[in-house]
């Protein structure tokens, strides 16, 4: 009989001595390949299977080198958590000091960048390696409140000997993701951390709170800065004919005139004035304007040029795909959803290409299910246009096309149920190390 998942929370708030020593026998039954008294909560054991099998060291301290000070200070000017770091002190300084927590904010990377709150928790954390600039990703310093959120992307609290390593056991961390309202990239995690004892069962829906409200915000500045580029783009777009667009830094449109509305244009990593191919829009002319970019389109809409797309998949947590086309394009990058991983990795496996009935068998199971398909192709064409082609869906011939996998085939695009995927990762599992 498998034993049920202990309610940790429950019974923290009525014993954390408690709670700590039967996590103790639960974690150290674990790692002796046995049952504990009670099951770990499914998404610490979820955790502790991939420490298990990448190697992380549950004796010994794993703390990776600091970030030099300048690496921090440049991460912290680029990173958009910066614009949101009231609405975290607000919503969570105040009760963490009083309750002997801080909080510490950290980028999609699991890199520390800030770090604030009580005195004598900061200096424990120090003892710890909590510090600025540290690496804090799960398969470097195991289960923990900022590595485990940013792979499983939903709030966690890690309490006492759920940490994988032992060192941090005297330790509970609660760590929610902070996402881009625009397109759900990863842009960090906020975690309130301190000693087992200070533990409180409402600490995880209070965080995840205080994440969704620095959220709204960033939704919020987005708006508003759309508002202003709009308010100039309108007397330089009343002048033009043919198709333009003005997008701000990022690609996001402002406004359009002479085709319909492009929520977002993928932009080259260094956008510069010129005449430039965009996946979206084919060629175009490219103007700096205060705040964006003039777009105004002048070619073929997907006329692509040759390029090289890498689908980067070696990353349980961050999927993504790379596009080099040259100097006349530049190249770009998008973290891709667990969904559009899915369908470029069956085009990159299937170069002579899938029909949505197809796609729909090897995603569902259905083959009926073309719907759906053609609406998230449909969706993944806006950013890879004329790379991509249909009847049948695959690449264009111009794509040079190079697919990265993961070391351990369990690691192949992990939250994926698809039949096709789950068959990969069997026939991997039998090849040995996966290569492409």
């Amino acid at each position: 009989m498998v034993n049920p998942p202990m309610n940790v929370a429950r019974l923290a708030a009525v014993d954390a001595a408690q709670a700590a020593r039967v996590m103790h026998e639960v974690r150290e039954a674990t790692l002796a390949g046995q049952r504990g008294p009670v099951a770990p909560r499914p998404v610490i054991e979820q955790s502790w299977g991939r420490m298990l099998r990448s190697g992380v060291d549950p004796d010994r301290d794993c703390r990776s080198g600091l970030l030099p000070p300048e690496e921090v200070r440049r991460r912290r000017e680029e990173s958009p958590l910066r614009h949101v770091l009231p609405v975290l002190r607000e919503g969570l300084l105040s009760v963490a000091d009083v309750a002997q927590h801080i909080m510490v904010v950290a980028d999609a990377e699991g890199r520390v960048l800030w770090r604030e709150g009580s005195g004598p928790v900061l200096r424990k954390a120090d003892g710890l390696g909590f510090e600025l600039g540290a690496d804090w990703r799960e398969d470097v310093v195991g289960t923990n409140g900022v590595g485990t959120p940013v792979v499983v992307r939903r709030p966690v609290q890690v309490f006492a000997a759920e940490h994988f390593v032992r060192s941090h056991t005297s330790w509970t961390c609660t760590g929610a993701p902070i996402t881009d309202p625009r397109d759900g990239r990863l842009l960090g995690v906020v975690d309130v951390s301190g000693p087992l004892e200070t533990m409180h069962p409402a600490t995880l829906a209070w965080v995840d709170s205080v994440a969704k409200l620095a959220e709204a915000r960033l939704r919020e500045l987005h708006q508003a800065s759309l508002e202003r580029l709009r308010a100039v783009a309108a007397p330089v777009l009343a002048r033009l004919t043919g198709r333009a667009l003005v997008v701000d830094r990022d690609g996001w449109a402002a406004a359009v005139t002479g085709m319909p509305y492009l929520r977002r244009v993928v932009l080259p990593k260094s956008l510069v004035p010129g005449r430039r191919w965009l996946p979206s829009l084919g060629w175009c002319a490219v103007e700096p304007l205060c705040g964006g970019w003039l777009l105004r389109a002048d070619g073929e809409p997907h006329a692509a040029p040759s390029s090289r797309v890498v689908l980067d998949l070696t990353r349980p947590e961050r999927a993504a795909v790379t596009v080099s086309a040259g100097a006349s394009a530049g190249t770009w990058s998008r973290e891709l959803s667990p969904r559009h991983a899915e369908l470029l990795f069956l085009l990159a496996e299937h170069p002579h290409g899938r029909g949505a009935a197809e796609l729909a068998g090897d995603l569902f199971g259905d083959p009926s299910r073309t719907v759906t398909v053609r609406a998230e192709m449909s969706r993944i064409r806006r950013y890879l246009g004329g790379l991509l082609q249909h009847r049948p869906y695959r690449f264009c011939d111009a794509a040079d096309v190079e697919l990265l996998l993961p070391e351990n085939p369990r690691d192949l695009l992990p939250r994926s149920s698809a039949g096709a995927v789950r068959r990969r990762r069997v026939a991997l599992a039998g090849d040995g190390p996966a290569s492409a």
